[in-house]
């Protein structure tokens, strides 16, 4: 009986030890993977990413949202990094239009793997977004940011949706017209000073149908940054309107530092 019981007992410190490892197998898993930090641009906040956030956190990634002050570049920078230091361990650093130019600076942190531009200013070093927007095509569309006022920018409500969120929900898009955040002339006119995707890998999301950031100038600063690009159909609010395509090209940057981190 004692021997029975013996028997019994590993059996059951086996089991236990079997499911004690199952429940700790997915958080080894996340633990691997990198970290998601999403960015924003000008004219709005972090919450447009809840979409994105959202696709994200159910596939199990670690995701922080970065609340930009978008009041000048080096101290959107600086809020950038601040979210970066509180990770522990690898980061794949996402941005969105002006964001793109944010994480271009801030990505040169070390523990920024990559970077992911969703239809994003990406500058050279020494460049600005305001100098950027100075080489569109003049007779394409052209943002329609109102002259400044009181040293920030906004965009002329009455052509938001059509400039910014185009394939945005009208009542949505109306929303984010009259909710708009302030930006900086200061952000617009800063000057990246070393762009990390001399060094770091990036990955780039051209929208064809974005008002704001012409598609072939998407191209031009995507090739230069020699990314990995993927073209998808949407306005330049792609981010709101349609996570679901953002949300791959983010997951296949962190799938290939996972992977070239297990190697």
């Amino acid at each position: 009986m004692k021997y029975q019981a013996l028997a019994a007992a590993l059996a059951l410190s086996a089991q236990a030890a079997h499911l004690t490892a199952q429940s700790q197998a997915p958080s080894q898993q996340n633990s691997a993977r990198p970290t998601i930090v999403l960015v924003h641009g000008g004219f709005v906040d972090g919450s447009g990413w809840e979409g994105v956030f959202n696709l994200l956190r159910k596939d199990g990634y670690n995701v922080a949202i970065v609340q930009n002050p978008t009041i000048s570049l080096a101290g959107d920078v600086a809020a950038t990094k601040s979210v970066i230091d509180a990770q522990s361990g690898p980061v794949v650093l996402v941005g969105h239009s002006y964001g793109g130019a944010v994480i271009t600076e801030a990505g040169n942190d070390p523990k920024v793997a990559a970077l992911v531009y969703i239809t994003a200013f990406a500058p050279d070093n020494g460049q600005s977004v305001d100098a950027l927007i100075k080489t569109f095509p003049a007779g394409g569309p052209q943002p329609p940011i109102l002259p400044p006022r009181d040293g920030f920018l906004y965009l002329d409500k009455a052509k938001f949706a059509a400039a910014f969120a185009g394939d945005v929900d009208a009542k949505t898009a109306a929303f984010m017209a009259e909710s708009q955040v302030p930006w900086g002339l200061d952000a617009l006119t800063g000057n990246v000073t070393q762009a990390a995707w001399k060094t770091k890998p990036s990955w780039y999301l051209v929208v064809t149908e974005d008002k704001m950031i012409p598609p072939d100038a998407q191209r031009f600063m995507s090739k230069r940054a020699g990314a990995t690009v993927v073209e998808t159909k949407g306005s330049h609010a792609i981010y709101v309107s349609r996570p679901a395509p953002v949300a791959a090209l983010i997951k296949q940057a962190a799938a290939s530092i996972t992977t070239t981190a297990s190697k």
